[in-house]
């Protein structure tokens, strides 16, 4: 069970969440959706841009076969972090165009070691909003998974 705090948190984050989705999507321009280009098929895009936002798939670990790397937290997040910028670049961004970065884990307490290999991956100046929260369970018992919005 949520604690009342805790829940409170998740409801504001999701409202977030929904009002950026909601504001991005108010004008005229159609979405457009980046292809998979390898490894195995996923149910959904890797990112999709509408007016002038890329929002992109929540992204984890796995090499260019979609296996999970091996090794914990810390290479898990390196992987993570260098398959947005893949991403990224694919659409025509970039790392220091990122606004807004969540990143689900599945033990907070392992949020510090994480956020050790995070903060090598943008500029100290251009750091994104983030939220962190932790899951009880990420696809291929992924450690992190991190989603972004980009411009």
């Amino acid at each position: 069970m949520l604690t009342s705090s805790l829940h409170t948190s998740l409801r504001r984050g999701l409202q977030l969440a929904a009002l950026t989705t909601l504001a991005a999507c108010a004008g005229t321009r159609p979405a457009a959706f980046l292809a998979t280009t390898s490894g195995p098929a996923r149910p959904f895009s890797p990112a999709v841009r509408v007016n002038g936002f890329l929002f992109l798939s929540g992204q984890v670990g796995t090499d260019s076969a979609g296996t999970l790397v091996a090794g914990g937290i810390q290479p898990e997040t390196r992987q993570t972090l260098e398959n947005i910028r893949a991403v990224l670049q694919r659409s025509g961004s970039s790392m220091d165009r990122v606004v807004k970065c969540t990143v689900f884990l599945a033990d907070m307490r392992e949020w510090a070691t994480m956020n050790e290999v995070y903060v090598t991956f943008f500029a100290a100046d251009k750091r994104p909003a983030r939220s962190a929260m932790g899951t009880s369970g990420l696809a291929l018992n992924a450690r992190v998974e991190i989603e972004c919005i980009a411009t």
